[in-house]
């Protein structure tokens, strides 16, 4: 991609293909796709471009960009895009993790429930949100609480499917408290089918991860007790 304001490199697609592929809730790795170069360009250039072909876009949907409400539309959803509801897509934005030693010897498993979950469905950029429930057995290292949130708020702002989401945030944590006695459950609503395609109000959707002890279905149920579920 170049920084002169001009888009390249991008390769193209069978249009009839992506839209079979979106319909049907498809998704093609446990990472997110990204582009090698995708780093390569700073952030206000990036908020610069978008303003510029989102104005494009609501030129040709036929809306009037002179009107007071709508005039800052462009630069407005430029800058949430890279700022905020998109931001996870940026390392440099991932939570710094501290471990430290569990001194209470507390060998039970820690849950922290109903973690709000916002983000943007991949296939159509509309919301995704819910809850996110995680627990962990310590393996002599303990996490302070507000980063288990932050974990997953970081993997949430980015364009997700719920199935990755679920498994990033596992994988994290898996990583950041060097075991393998990780549980994820995220119960969310998809406004993809909410308010387009199926129009479907009262569904959500339930994915989960259960690696290590919670693997057995004693520990299984404990954590899914405590969740009400």
């Amino acid at each position: 991609m170049k920084q002169n304001g001009t888009l390249s490199n991008i390769p193209s697609i069978d249009l009839l293909e992506a839209e079979e592929v979106g319909d049907n809730h498809l998704f093609s790795s446990i990472e997110t796709p990204m582009r090698a170069d995708a780093f390569a360009m700073e952030d206000d250039t990036k908020i610069e471009l978008i303003e510029k072909h989102f104005r494009h876009i609501m030129e040709i949907m036929g809306l009037d960009l002179t009107d007071d409400s709508l005039k800052g539309t462009p630069k407005r959803v430029a800058k949430m895009y890279i700022k905020e509801v998109f931001s996870g897509l940026d390392p440099k934005n991932k939570p710094d993790i501290a471990l430290f030693d569990n001194k209470y010897k507390y060998d039970q498993m820690l849950v922290e429930k109903d973690i709000t979950v916002f983000s943007n469905c991949e296939h159509h950029f509309v919301p995704i949100y819910g809850k996110a429930h995680v627990a962990y057995i310590s393996s002599g290292k303990v996490i302070g609480l507000s980063k288990l949130n932050r974990i997953v708020e970081y993997f949430s702002k980015r364009p997700q499917v719920q199935e990755r989401l679920t498994v990033q945030i596992a994988n994290e944590l898996k990583q950041a408290l060097q075991t393998e006695d990780i549980a994820v459950v995220i119960d969310a609503r998809h406004m993809c089918v909410q308010s387009r395609g199926v129009r479907d109000s009262g569904s959500s959707t339930v994915t989960a991860y259960y690696g290590g002890k919670f693997e057995n279905e004693a520990t299984r149920k404990e954590f899914l007790s405590y969740l009400g579920m």
